[in-house]
C-alpha cells in the first residue's frame, strides 16, 4: 500500500488501546497512530514514552473539533462508551472501528450500522480472535475435510484468578457492560459463529463464584446451530485446571488444541509484529493440538497439527484496504449483533432458566 499514511486517532489507553490497538496500528502499513486520547496523566505519559510523534488529547471532543485532520477513529474506552462514542464519530464523519462488544445490546450495534450506513463510513468491530493461531488451524481443518461433518465444537477460555482485580469489568452495574458473558463471551461466541452459522437456541448458566464480585465470573453457553452443530461455549476466572481450548469431534476425527494464542502474551510483553529476529504470531511444536480418533490425546492418540502462526496485524492491514476501498470490511456490525443476539439470548436464559429460541 502506497500514499500518505491515513491518521488515526486512538480513544481511550488503557489494557485495549496500549496494549492492542495501539502496536497494531503502528505496525500497520498505511496507517499512522496521530492521536491518543486519555485524561489520565500516566497513561499520557507512556503514550508519548512509546510513541515520541503522537499528539495526545484528554478529551475526544478535541478530535471532533478537527475531524478534518483525521482518517479513522479507534474507539478503546470502556465498554459503556462505544456507543456514544463512536456515534460521535460518525456524525463527524470519521470512519470507525470498535472494540468488542461494539455495544450493550444488538439493536444498538444495528443502529450503529445504519448510521455508517447512512453517512457511507466503514464502521468495524474489532474481533482479533479470528486471527488467534488455534483459530486459524482449526478453521483450516475444517475447510480441508479433516474432521468430516462437525458434530460438536467446545471452546474454552478459562483463567484461573481466584482474586477479584476491581474496575468496570467487575461491576454488577448493567450501565457498565461488565462480566465475562460479554467479555470473553464476545470472543467465543463469534468464533461458533463465523465457523457455524446462525444459532436456533441458546442455554447458559451464568454464576458469580468469587467473594466480594458483583459480575459473572464463570459462565456457560449451549448453543444450536441451524446447521446442526452444537457449540459448547466456556468462560471463567475461576478454573483451578485448565481445559482444553478446543476440542472439536467430527465423523471423521477430534481436534484438541491446549493453550492460549501467543499474540497478546507478546504484545504485554513488549514484543512487536515485525520485530527483527521473531516469528510473529509462531508457537513451538510442545504446544500442537492433535487430529485422531478413538484414542485420548493425553495418551498419544492422533497426529500433531502444526499450529498456523497467529496473524492480530492481518485485522488493521484488512481496515486499511478496506479505506482505500481496496477490500471488504473484516469484521461489520451487523456481524456484532449476530453475536449480541446471543449473548442477550444467553443473558435471559440465564437469569430465567429456560432455553430461548432465536
Amino acid at each position: 500500500m502506497t500514499g500518505t499514511p491515513l491518521r488515526v486517532g486512538l480513544v481511550g489507553y488503557g489494557l485495549a488501546g496500549s496494549v492492542f490497538h495501539a502496536p497494531l496500528i503502528a505496525a500497520t502499513q498505511g496507517l499512522a497512530l496521530d492521536t491518543v486520547v486519555t485524561s489520565n496523566p500516566e497513561r499520557q505519559a507512556q503514550a508519548r514514552a512509546e510513541y515520541p510523534d503522537v499528539r495526545v488529547a484528554a478529551s475526544a471532543d478535541e478530535l471532533w473539533a478537527r475531524a478534518d485532520e483525521l482518517d479513522l477513529i479507534v474507539v478503546a474506552s470502556p465498554n459503556k462508551t462505544h456507543v456514544p462514542l463512536a456515534t460521535a464519530a460518525l456524525e463527524a464523519g470519521l470512519p470507525v472501528v470498535v472494540d468488542k462488544p461494539v455495544a450493550g445490546t444488538a439493536a444498538q450495534a444495528r443502529t450503529l450500522a445504519e448510521l455508517a450506513e447512512k453517512r457511507g463510513l466503514l464502521l468495524s468491530v474489532f474481533q482479533n480472535r479470528r486471527w488467534d493461531n488455534d483459530f486459524l488451524t482449526l478453521r483450516r481443518l475444517i475447510a480441508d475435510g479433516e474432521l468430516g461433518e462437525v458434530y460438536r465444537f467446545e471452546s474454552r477460555f478459562e483463567r484461573w484468578r481466584p482474586q477479584l482485580k476491581g474496575g468496570w469489568r467487575e461491576s454488577g452495574d448493567p450501565a457498565e457492560i461488565g462480566g465475562l458473558l460479554y467479555d470473553l463471551g464476545s470472543h467465543v461466541v463469534d468464533q461458533a459463529l463465523v465457523l457455524f452459522g446462525p444459532v436456533t437456541s441458546v442455554y447458559a448458566e451464568a454464576d458469580v463464584r468469587r467473594e466480594g464480585a458483583q459480575a459473572d465470573d464463570d459462565t456457560f453457553l449451549a448453543l444450536t446451530h441451524e446447521s446442526g452443530v452444537r457449540s459448547h461455549l466456556y468462560v471463567s476466572a475461576t478454573t483451578a485446571q485448565l481445559g482444553p481450548r478446543f476440542r472439536v469431534l467430527g465423523s471423521k476425527a477430534g481436534y484438541v488444541k491446549h493453550g492460549l494464542d501467543p499474540q497478546e502474551a507478546a504484545l504485554r510483553d513488549g514484543s512487536r509484529p515485525g520485530a527483527p529476529g521473531t516469528e510473529w504470531g509462531a508457537e513451538p511444536e510442545e504446544l500442537w493440538g492433535r487430529l485422531g480418533a478413538g484414542e485420548s490425546p493425553v495418551t498419544g492418540g492422533g497426529a500433531p497439527v502444526p499450529t498456523l502462526p497467529g496473524d492480530y496485524p492481518a485485522y488493521y492491514a484488512a481496515v486499511a484496504r478496506a479505506l482505500h476501498a481496496d477490500g471488504p470490511n473484516p469484521v461489520t456490525a451487523l456481524e456484532a449483533a449476530a453475536a449480541l443476539d446471543v449473548l442477550e439470548a444467553a443473558r435471559r436464559s440465564a437469569a430465567e432458566k429456560v432455553t430461548v429460541t432465536l
